[in-house]
């Protein structure tokens, strides 16, 4: 079978760095927020090109962290997407804040931003984009309607790790980004770990607080905080893959180009990059009109696809009814039933990428023939 996502091949070809890298935390004294996390929040700001980086348990907390920083909560209203994970709005409810919800624009599967002042009203506080399946959002017009709104303008960089728009890496445009690392993602640790990326420094220093119960002082909260700390195995482990993430998002980049020569002429509808963008597919997701039927072909055929998403937030049962959406949602609702995400990631083979597209076609050809 070839996998959807690999992150045990991931391992292995870092396999070596790996495990010095942790070997040398077992051998130390210190396991969570010790010098690895330090040292990996200084490379990585380097890396996005922010003044500063702050590791965080996952990428949900990420963003409640972030929102909570911001002085955003009970009462306050954050704009995003339906056509996301689900963590993207969960997050917006744990800060306390309520999530308003927009389509997103037919070519990327981003943010919407003509809606954006459709949902506006006074209580609006933010704008959290949402870089999908690799790369950005509109970015230039959200921030536009940002900046004249007085709105903070948050990127959700968890499927867009190291991807650029405009020359300018992702995580380094908004006021605070949030970063998953995941182990499926880009950046993927062996567990669950989040960062996030800002150029306010007084902005990292109440995230900082906020993840370990608002101490500046320890055992004094001068903020309401939590624990959301980030461990030194999971920022080791980070820290050996930051090094090959750019490698890693070129092989991305050739296998898409791959998939898209080979798939043209199909009846699957193609990735498409924004103008101006870099896009490091974190997924090469097509659309379909026969999904189901395309899914069983290729797990028949011993490949593994995935569905991202399924459902739209707005519709899923947790909250459908309570949550305020665009008055079209259109785009979001054909997308849960025609996206498919094929295999992708660094260490799959040229080979099984000629296999993966033999295996769309010959779905393609019976349905002919039986048409």
């Amino acid at each position: 079978m070839i996998p959807c996502a690999n992150p045990a091949a991931q391992f292995q070809s870092h396999q070596a760095e790996i495990e010095a890298a942790v070997l040398k935390v077992l051998r130390g004294n210190r396991f969570i927020l010790g010098d690895e996390v330090e040292t990996l929040e200084k490379e990585f700001a380097e890396f996005i090109g922010v003044k500063a980086a702050i590791g965080v348990a996952n990428g949900t907390d990420a963003l409640e962290l972030a929102i909570r920083a911001l002085g955003i909560g009970p009462g306050d209203e954050v704009i995003t997407v339906s056509h996301t994970a689900v963590a993207t709005v969960a997050a917006i409810e744990a800060a306390g804040a309520v999530p308003v919800l927009v389509d997103v624009d037919a070519e990327t599967f981003t943010l919407n931003a003509r809606q954006l002042h459709e949902v506006l009203t006074p209580r609006t506080k933010a704008v959290i984009a949402v870089h999908l399946y690799g790369q950005a959002a509109d970015l230039d017009a959200i921030d536009e309607f940002c900046v004249s709104k007085k709105l903070f303008l948050i990127e959700d960089v968890s499927q867009a790790h190291g991807a650029r728009l405009n020359g300018r890496r992702l995580g380094s445009i908004g006021r605070i980004a949030c970063f998953s690392s995941y182990p499926t993602k880009n950046l993927g640790a062996i567990g669950d770990a989040g960062l996030v990326a800002t150029n306010d420094e007084s902005l990292a220093a109440k995230v900082r607080m906020v993840r370990e119960y608002g101490w500046r002082e320890r055992y004094v909260s001068e903020l309401v905080g939590r624990n959301s700390r980030l461990d030194e195995l999971q920022a080791a482990i980070l820290r050996v893959k930051l090094r090959h993430l750019d490698a890693d998002n070129r092989r991305r980049q050739k296998l898409a180009a791959s998939y898209s020569e080979l798939l043209a002429g199909t009846p699957l509808r193609l990735p498409v990059t924004r103008k101006n963008a870099e896009h490091v597919f974190h997924l090469y997701v097509v659309k379909t009109e026969n999904r189901q039927s395309l899914v069983e072909h290729l797990k028949a055929q011993g490949v593994q696809a995935g569905v991202h998403y399924p459902m739209p937030v707005h519709l899923q049962p947790a909250y459908k009814g309570r949550i305020r959406t665009a008055a079209s949602m259109k785009v979001t609702e054909s997308l849960c039933l025609q996206v498919l995400s094929l295999p992708m990631y660094p260490e799959l083979q040229a080979d099984q990428v000629r296999e993966v597209v033999a295996a769309v076609k010959s779905h393609a050809a019976h349905r002919e023939r039986r048409g």
